[in-house]
């Protein structure tokens, strides 16, 4: 059995300019660590119609039945990296400068995975094979996309095999600007609406013969970013922001025929998309006038009450940097809304302050504490 290096194997996933939803290599080389390591690896392709084919993993060591299934999940697709010129070093070679990583996907999250596998291994070398419950990892390259040939599909393929996942961590990036800060319990949901503001076309000096759609839509605005509520217990309150608003007219003395924008909304646990649309439609025939709203929903709100395995993450990353994260519900999305309707969820990471960012870049060190937070977390989880 080969120990991996958290560091070593963050570097050589970096070095593989994984872009959603280009795999470059980036699988292969987690497969080959995990391999060496005594997993068990499973290779999974998909690709929905009019979709690019997607490599994700699904990869397991020990296996007794009898315990319980500890996953770790995440995703090695990366997002662009900008302008290369812009960047102090080339965002795909992994440097290591002045004590800190440097690369796309170095915080997002491509060391997380790495500081799992290496917790991992050292774990299994630990116990020489014997213990009883099963680790996994599940990996995606499509999490900065479409997320629909990635973690969705996995999930089903394990449902399909009768393999269940008992707990999962999700390594994404959730600490504001320390290692310890902060562990996700849930996510706001995410809500777009795409709204067309109908009107009749006519002359500027004659606004009697017309009906100006501008003026209507933005009465509309007003009403839709009145406050929603006032949050939760665990969420903050529901935000919703207009993205853009276009007319796309060229003349200054035509009065449009309609006028558009699209807003989203990130919504906590006292909404559905369902209810957040009929309350949006209210607002919006309060104030009159033909409309047509189209809305997705990327994700529902979802929350894992704080519990046995929350306080179990809690005391590990305690013990290794004396910080007691906030259990938090804000940021985006992630794969963790598919992964709660099989198992209890809880997401915890690096310091996000990079990522997406020029210069993408996280502190050797924390790499290595992580690895031990969660290895930490492997010891207290499989001896409960």
């Amino acid at each position: 059995m080969t120990p991996v290096d958290p560091v070593k194997l963050a570097q050589a996933l970096i070095r593989r300019p994984s872009v959603t939803p280009k795999d470059e290599g980036a699988i292969g080389v987690l497969e080959e660590a995990l391999a060496k390591a005594g997993f068990t690896n499973h290779r999974l392709a998909f690709a929905a119609p009019g979709t690019a084919e997607i490599q994700n993993l699904y990869a397991s060591v020990g296996g007794d039945r009898k315990g319980r299934n500890i996953c770790f999940a995440g995703h090695t697709d990366v997002v662009p990296e900008g302008r290369r010129d812009h960047w102090s070093a080339d965002p795909y070679a992994a440097e290591i400068r002045d004590g800190n990583l440097y690369g796309r996907g170095a915080a997002d999250m491509k060391s997380a995975i790495a500081a799992f596998a290496a917790a991992a291994a050292r774990f299994v070398e630990k116990r020489q094979g014997r213990f009883a419950g099963t680790i996994s990892l599940l990996i995606t390259g499509d999490e900065e996309g479409p997320a629909v040939n990635g973690t969705r599909p996995v999930l089903d393929w394990l449902a399909a095999k009768g393999e269940k996942l008992d707990a999962c961590i999700v390594g994404e990036p959730t600490n504001p600007t320390r290692l310890g800060e902060m562990a996700k319990i849930g996510r706001r949901g995410s809500f777009t609406g795409r709204l067309t503001v109908h009107g009749i076309q006519g002359h500027t000096a004659y606004p009697h013969l017309a009906d100006n759609p501008i003026h209507r839509l933005s009465k509309m605005i007003a009403a839709l970013t009145e406050p929603l509520d006032a949050g939760s217990a665990h969420f903050p309150a529901t935000t919703l922001q207009f993205a853009t608003v276009d007319v796309g007219n060229p003349a200054n003395n035509v009065i449009p025929a309609e006028a558009k924008a699209v807003f989203n909304s990130r919504f906590n646990d006292l909404h559905t998309a369902k209810s957040l649309e009929v309350e949006i439609r209210r607002r919006l025939d309060s104030v009159g006038g033909r409309y047509d709203l189209t809305c997705e929903c990327s994700g529902e709100s979802f929350l894992t009450p704080p519990g046995a395995f929350s306080e179990l993450l809690v005391e590990a990353v305690k013990a290794e940097t004396g910080l007691t994260p906030e259990l938090s519900t804000t940021g985006g999305t992630s794969d963790a809304r598919f992964i709660k309707d099989y198992c209890p969820v809880i997401e915890f990471g690096l310091a996000g302050a990079t990522m997406h960012k020029v210069d993408e870049h996280v502190p050797v060190a924390d790499i290595q504490a992580l690895s031990r937070i969660y290895e930490r977390v492997l010891d207290a989880y499989l001896d409960a």
